[in-house]
């Protein structure tokens, strides 16, 4: 029985880089034949570990579902990508970068709004005073849906965000948003402020082993031997 694993890196920017570091520290340093825009790479000292260099949502979908073996990505994805997502999933090791906070954050101008209770005041009157549904801009929509409905909050309407979602209130396509932070900066520049208790998940870099996988002796071999050097918990 093939004893090969699959291993998924991210394809791009800084996270990528971290993640290659990770390996090289560990003596298992990864090569691109192909080039730097190839998305194929291998381990010389590890011959059996099949890598790809996918998207980071990419990689947290496929780890839940099984069709990829072991892969480094974010925490907030891997909540996001579905709502069993981390039951799905082995964290064998926390890597500690790519740090960054899920958070709802709100106008300034909400003097009176400063936590998630006052936020669920102001959903329940919102229609009756404005004539529609507070409105949440984010791209996070599961963890969104979960942290409202955990504080009793059902009186919004999610808008759907692909990018720039700090500026959805300042332009009225949004009322307040939920987006990831590393400094606040950029929330602050957009006159937004993080409610007391609104940082959903503080979220890393994870190297994740996927549970729904196939796992036999053989694979499960060359796993161990790959997470030994990288000094990763072992999975069985």
């Amino acid at each position: 029985m093939m004893s090969t694993i699959m291993l998924a890196l991210p394809s791009k920017g800084r996270i990528q880089e971290e993640a290659i570091a990770v390996f090289e520290k560990a003596g298992l340093p990864i090569e691109r034949p192909g080039g730097a825009r190839s998305y194929l790479g291998e381990m010389a000292a590890m011959p059996d570990v099949v890598v790809r260099f996918l998207s980071a949502s990419e990689i947290a979908r496929e780890l839940i579902r099984g069709t990829i073996d072991i892969g480094i990505t974010g925490e907030d994805l891997i909540h996001e990508s579905a709502e069993t997502g981390p039951q799905q999933v082995e964290i064998v090791k926390r890597l500690g970068f790519g740090r960054a906070d899920a958070v709802v954050a709100v106008p300034d101008s909400w003097i009176d709004v400063t936590a998630m209770a006052d936020l669920s005041d102001v959903a329940a009157d919102f229609r009756a005073r404005h004539g529609r549904w507070l409105k949440v801009a984010t791209k996070f929509v599961n963890l969104t849906r979960r942290h409202f409905a955990r504080h009793g909050i059902a009186e919004y309407r999610i808008v759907e965000s692909l990018g720039a979602t700090e500026a959805a209130p300042a332009s009225g396509a949004a009322d307040l948003i939920v987006d990831i932070t590393t400094t606040g900066s950029t929330l602050r520049a957009n006159g937004l402020r993080v409610l007391e208790d609104g940082v959903m998940l503080k979220s890393e870099s994870l190297l994740v082993v996927a549970r729904n996988a196939e796992w036999h002796a053989g694979k499960l071999a060359t796993l161990n031997m790959l997470l030994q050097p990288l000094g990763a918990a072992a999975f069985s």
